[in-house]
């Protein structure tokens, strides 16, 4: 048994865990080890939205563009797409990146290609909404958990190696003990979510400037090899409560400190769905989004059912990785979205001077 934190990122503790030193957790978890050159990683969310469906091949012409962008230099080392509908009935097709070198992820960002491309007028012409949520967290900003050992989802990729079975994990709280700050930080929220360009009810473009220790989850199931049994397992018993929770979510969400809630299905650059599906949450805090999975009816039964299930998982594949990070390496950018689009709803807009 060994610590979620990896040694290189332990340090004395100022701020204890939620259990005892002598705690056994019930089933065995694990999370991804990274080389110590590894020091801050990009995730980027780029998405493409349209609220008629007649427009889905072109949006599908605009994701396939995001991914053609990829193969450029210092495209990113890991990414996948997705698909889903929000609570304002838009279709919104994304792709999820990951660069393991933030300085990779900018020169990126500033080729002509990518940045003109992003900053042409046709952006604002062609029927079509665009959106670029990016974070880039630190290695002590981060953690991971999954119940398998092999060929990681998201930001476990670019880390290349598992750890052993883990302590941390099985109570309320295990989340925060294996994010490394947490030993000496409290990872407390920073000042409001402002509009800092443009203004979301007009549409145009719209840039929002986050704030320090947003937290983001994105907590993961993959059916694709899973056998008839565990399809059921997913399918009859284990989606029907985390809609239930997702939607809740997506749609209430902003009375919890939920800035924004995605519920996605991946899909193949031709937008065919695949058996897979993650959600990806953005909070206020990592305070509030432990107090809703601590204490919240929706979160409570997809918790109590994924306790009674894991121990018998096979190729039912189930993960989470949640993140802080500082509000200068935050980036929310917006293109003729709904106003109620990710980081925007709850944005506060400055008044006119």
């Amino acid at each position: 048994m060994e610590s979620a934190i990896d040694t290189h990122l332990q340090c004395p503790r100022t701020l204890s865990r939620r259990v005892s030193d002598g705690y056994a957790p019930p089933f065995p978890m694990f999370v991804a080890r990274g080389d110590k050159a590894l020091q801050q990683v990009v995730m980027a969310y780029l998405g493409v939205q349209y609220a008629d469906e007649g427009r889905r091949p072109q949006a599908l012409a605009a994701l396939r563009h995001m991914v053609d962008s990829f193969g450029l230099a210092d495209g990113p080392v890991r990414h996948d797409l997705t698909y889903h509908v929000d609570n304002q009935d838009h279709h919104n097709l994304m792709v999820v990146a990951y660069w393991a070198d933030p300085a990779a992820y900018c020169r990126w960002l500033r080729l002509d290609e990518v940045r003109g491309w992003w900053a042409s007028d046709e952006r604002l012409a062609e029927g079509l909404g665009y959106f670029r949520e990016t974070v880039a967290p630190r290695v002590e900003q981060f953690e991971t958990l999954y119940a398998f050992t092999e060929d990681f989802p998201g930001v476990g990729s670019l880390m290349g190696e598992c750890s052993g079975e883990i302590e941390e994990h099985g109570y309320w709280g295990s989340m925060r003990d294996r994010i490394p700050l947490s030993q000496t930080d409290w990872l407390e929220a920073g000042t409001e979510l402002t509009v800092v360009s443009g203004n979301p009810a007009a549409g145009g473009r719209v840039v929002v400037r986050g704030h320090d220790n947003i937290a983001l989850i994105r907590s993961g199931q993959d059916w694709m090899a899973a056998g008839e049994d565990e399809r059921a397992l997913y399918l009859d018993e284990i989606l029907p409560s985390l809609e239930d929770g997702m939607d809740f979510l997506r749609d209430h969400g902003e009375t919890l400190g939920c800035y924004s809630n995605r519920f996605v299905r991946s899909i193949d650059i031709d937008g065919h769905e695949l058996d897979e599906s993650y959600n990806i949450g953005h909070w206020r805090s990592l305070d509030l989004l432990e107090r809703w999975a601590e204490s919240h009816p929706t979160h409570l039964r997809i918790f109590v059912t994924f306790f009674r299930v894991v121990t018998g998982l096979e190729k039912l594949r189930l993960y989470h990785e949640v993140s802080v990070s500082d509000g200068k390496d935050q980036m929310f950018e917006y293109i003729n979205c709904h106003p109620r689009t990710g980081m925007m709803r709850d944005a506060v807009v400055p008044a006119a001077v």
